[in-house]
């Protein structure tokens, strides 16, 4: 059974068991939404895909932050911090990841600008840690505005490429797999894959994923980001 179907089971089974016992109490749900969510149901029904999406449990995953030299769990960050995650590698030819990055980092300045960036955690986790070496990703912090001395946004690099394909395939159902970048002078391969961001709230529900990330509307993604955070 995969990890999506067991949830669901899991789901399933909770609600059976709780229906009683949650009748009359509504108002821990949003409007109409999942239990233990703050946004409501999205437009689009993501339920049958792969990956993560409204409702579920975020992943549980430990993984370096090579910059601050410290392991951050998605599972500590509960009960502390609302999450916004992504997967990227700097090495990225045609603009997906940069336009991923840059949504973060605009939600990153804007808790900053409301003063609630310790209720927040940005991780932006790479699968090509071969390339991605804290120095690079200093590097890239820097290039793209990103804050890392406000202490809420780290960049995840997993110990191998082999331990980052088993995270995104089996945590977040992601498959990822390196191709020749012959077409692209001075890069020797580089990886297809789908560009989404996911926000979970401080309890680790997802309440959205954003399928096609790096065309999600900033604005939107800034709303739902402060609702849930300061909910």
């Amino acid at each position: 059974m995969d990890r999506r179907t067991y949830l669901r089971s899991l789901a399933a089974s909770s609600a059976a068991a709780t229906t009683t016992a949650t009748a009359g109490c509504l108002g821990v749900l949003g409007a109409g939404g999942a239990e233990g969510t703050v946004l409501g149901p999205p437009e689009r029904d993501l339920s049958e895909a792969s990956h993560p999406s409204y409702g579920d449990e975020m992943p549980h995953i430990t993984v370096p932050d090579p910059i601050t030299g410290e392991e951050v769990s998605t599972e500590g960050l509960e009960g502390e911090s609302a999450v916004l995650w992504t997967s990227f590698y700097t090495n990225c030819p045609d603009g997906v990841c940069p336009a991923l990055i840059l949504r973060l980092r605009r939600a990153q300045e804007y808790a900053a600008e409301q003063g609630f960036g310790d209720e927040a955690a940005f991780l932006a986790l790479t699968f090509d840690p071969e390339r991605d070496t804290a120095e690079v990703l200093r590097e890239y912090a820097g290039q793209r505005g990103v804050d890392l001395g406000a202490g809420n946004w780290h960049f995840l690099r997993p110990e191998s490429y082999e331990r980052a394909q088993e995270l995104m395939d089996e945590e977040f159902g992601l498959v990822i797999e390196k191709r020749d970048a012959d077409e692209y002078q001075n890069l020797e391969y580089r990886f297809p894959h789908v560009g989404i961001i996911l926000l979970a709230n401080e309890d680790g529900i997802v309440e959205r994923v954003y399928p096609r990330g790096p065309q999600t509307d900033i604005e939107r993604l800034i709303d739902d980001f402060e609702r849930v955070v300061t909910a």
